[in-house]
């Protein structure tokens, strides 16, 4: 067979496999694993003092494919660089570039913004050379980061605790999460009342519901002085209709996803990670094996803040629209959402590549997670081309002794686009109130029922990750592609702690983000985060040069530096330490968490006069099935979870399988499930009830037999042995 005269590189196998089902046989596709060149890990890797000039290496462990890559390339004519169509993708080409050493005239890049045969066909018969101001635009962004994590993170070690680190973005969302758990600290409740009537209609039958709500204008109930008093002036005397308003109410569909609003819903709907969405969210943008379709891109890019849609999607839709649900689901005409001022606007919002395929049509070809997280962005596409729905509402004033309490209601007349798909919400839903009879004006009724409560006004709720993902974006903190990445950092670096889907700072994040708002008060400054942001999209317009942006933040930053050096020498900040409610045996105390070497544990605050400590653990659902008693979820030596009864070895019960809040419907023990992600539901493992599952039925990963791991062993030592024989020569 004939060498194919075009290479075409991309970061996974998955998208390699997906392109190269497209292009014919004279084209090679290969990925090239993410990075091939970056800045060194264990050094700055900037050279500060010149100009900022960066060091690049090729990333270690990756020189086998390196290889491979500059052999492939140097028997092609022509390279296409088919990176992700984003700064980082750029970046990315550009080092392919720098590292196979390819000429300007063989090195072509192109970019697919959905993969599907048109475009990606489309896109390599119009290729362009690398966009330089995009890649500066990342070469600033990795700098900057790197400059203050480098910077910073040494004197976080030395004033806080070993094994700290800081980052520009990271840093405000911590201070997100920071100031609102002072707010709600700081919230004072404010006490208000709520004033109910239940009336039954005089000469007539039907009754209702009326709910306090002043005059002529709104009015509080601000104490119980203020609802007695009301109370006194309508007791016993009639309520008269004084107002009857009908109308039709219409909502309109929200607009397609962007990047934060995929974040944002399937936080809210499918209880994903942002972290974890845009992991699912990239295996179908790059392919999923479709039955009787082959490898297919479900999704456009996935990293955009734009809503725009193309005339092409819009027109598919209308025409799945009005064969699916009817002309009168219809929008009309296209739909276009107006994308926020500010947007790079690079890229459509996030859609399906073919609306034709839907969620229920390709449901078996699809992980749990990639049919979920599909048929959400491709109702919420499909829903935002069809028709409003239109709600009946009545609103009815009744008063008394000049006192008007009203009641609402609202019923469905017209599905439109809530047939597909209705947008979760973070706050409460708005009431639509019990149905009422049919009134009019000058009908009067007695108060059969008088219901007074008192309330408080409620702080700020804690960020969710969704809602911190939705401040991020409305505050300019980071773009697309950093928010899922942020939230998770951190986490994963203990100074936020998720609770119940809450995010809360640990005491850990309340030190390092006061010491940051002591001395770099610019890294932390939500203001000046969002204009730094602001100042890469100039570089990436070709308005600005990457290294004077790097130069003006580089100046006052390393003054900062030197004047926290100093104002903080020979201190060290004490993080306080987190009291549990675990009382110690040995003195009383209560006792605290504490951190070693294989994590966290309890330990008596007395020490060293008081030595105690505990392990931590969970109470979990269920009871244990040997003695009734309480699960607990421990950790063995090598760090992964199990399940075992309170009583350890005298009752002896352990399993690796999680215990659930369910019992069986039989025999009533405590159901278990497989852990990890999208496993199988709750089964019995009670031997001698009939809803027993026996193991091999469970779930549990195959192993490989053991000739074939023998094989395999010995394929891996062989080849081992190779490599150690051709490095003694």
């Amino acid at each position: 067979m004939a060498t194919p005269s075009n290479l075409v590189i991309v970061e996974s196998p998955s998208k390699a496999k997906t392109i190269g089902k497209y292009l014919g046989p004279d084209y090679l596709v290969k990925a090239s694993m993410g990075h091939l060149r970056d800045l060194p890990k264990s050094t700055m890797g900037v050279d500060l003092e010149h100009d900022f000039t960066p060091k690049y290496l090729p990333v270690s462990g990756k020189e086998d494919l390196i290889k491979e890559l500059k052999k492939a390339a140097a028997q092609a004519d022509t390279v296409y660089l088919a990176t992700d169509p984003d700064r980082e993708g750029e970046a990315i080409s550009w080092h392919l570039k720098e590292l196979l050493q390819l000429p300007d005239d063989k090195a072509r890049r192109v970019t697919f913004n959905e993969i599907t045969q048109k475009v990606v066909k489309e896109s390599i018969s119009a290729p362009r050379d690398i966009d330089y101001d995009l890649v500066d635009a990342q070469q600033a962004r990795r700098i900057l980061d790197r400059i203050v994590g480098y910077q910073l993170s040494p004197l976080l070690w030395k004033k806080v605790r070993r094994g700290l680190s800081a980052g520009r973005v990271q840093s405000v969302a911590t201070r997100l999460v920071v100031d609102r758990e002072n707010e709600i600290r700081a919230f004072i409740p404010k006490e208000y009342w709520s004033l109910d009537v239940t009336l039954n209609l005089i000469g007539k039958p039907g009754s209702f519901v009326a709910h306090y709500f002043g005059g002529a204008k709104k009015k509080e109930l601000e104490n119980e002085q203020q609802v007695q008093a009301v109370i006194d002036d309508i007791t016993g005397k009639i309520f008269t209709v004084t107002n009857v308003k009908r109308a039709d109410k219409k909502r309109s569909a929200a607009p397609p996803f962007t990047t934060s609003t995929l974040q944002q819903e399937a936080s809210r709907k499918l209880n994903m990670t942002p972290k974890r969405t845009m992991a699912i969210a990239q295996q179908l943008y790059e392919g999923v094996d479709v039955a009787g379709e082959g490898t297919t891109g479900l999704i456009t890019y996935m990293r955009t803040d734009s809503l725009r849609l193309s005339d092409e999607a819009m027109a598919a839709a209308a025409d799945f629209i009005k064969h699916r649900y009817g002309k009168e689901y219809y929008y009309g005409k296209h739909h276009v959402f107006k994308t926020k001022s500010g947007a790079q606007d690079a890229h459509e919002a996030i859609r399906p590549t073919r609306v034709e395929l839907d969620p229920e049509t390709i449901k078996g070809s699809l992980t749990k997670e990639q049919y979920k997280l599909y048929k959400l962005i491709w109702s919420r596409f499909l829903a935002s081309q069809m028709a409003n729905a239109v709600y009946d509402t009545v609103a009815i004033d009744t008063e008394c002794a000049g006192h008007v309490f009203r009641s609402t209601h609202q019923s469905m007349k017209f599905a439109g686009f809530v047939a597909v798909y209705e947008e979760g919400r973070d706050d409460e839903a708005e009431a639509v109130g019990s149905p009422l009879p049919d009134l009019e004006e000058g009908d009067t009724a007695d108060a059969v029922k008088i219901e007074k409560e008192q309330h408080f006004t409620q702080p700020p709720a804690r960020y969710t990750e969704a809602t911190l993902v939705k401040a991020m974006e409305e505050k300019g903190v980071g773009r697309p592609s950093t928010y899922a990445a942020t939230v998770s950092i951190i986490q994963d670096r203990e100074y936020v702690l998720k609770t119940d889907k809450r995010l809360a700072p640990t005491p850990l994040g309340e030190v390092v983000n006061g010491l940051m708002m002591d001395r770099f008060n610019d890294i932390v400054d939500v203001e000046f985060t969002a204009n730094m942001e602001n100042k890469l999209d100039d570089v990436e317009a070709g308005n600005r040069k990457w290294k004077e942006v790097l130069g003006e933040f580089y100046q006052g930053f390393r003054q900062e530096l030197t004047d926290a050096e100093a104002a903080l020498e020979g201190t060290r900040l004490k993080v306080p330490e987190e009291e549990t409610e675990e009382i110690c045996e040995v003195c009383g105390k209560k006792m605290v968490i504490k951190d070693g070497r294989f994590g966290k544990f309890m330990a008596c605050p007395g020490w060293p006069e008081c030595k105690n400590t505990k392990p931590i653990v969970e109470k979990m659902p269920g009871r244990c099935p040997n003695c009734g008693g309480t699960i607990l979820k421990r950790k063995s030596k090598k760090g992964y979870p199990y399940y075992a009864c309170e009583k350890g070895a005298e009752c002896g019960f352990m399993s690796w399988d999680v215990p659930t809040d369910q019992d069986c419907p039989e025999c009533g023990q405590t159901l278990f499930k497989k852990s990890g992600r999208g496993r199988m539901k709750p089964f019995c493992i009670n031997e001698k009830c009939q809803n027993f599952l026996p193991e091999d039925k469970r779930g549990y990963y195959k192993k490989a037999d053991s000739a074939e791991s023998g094989e395999k062993k010995t394929k891996k030592t062989t080849k081992k042995t190779t490599k150690k024989k051709e490095a003694s020569k």
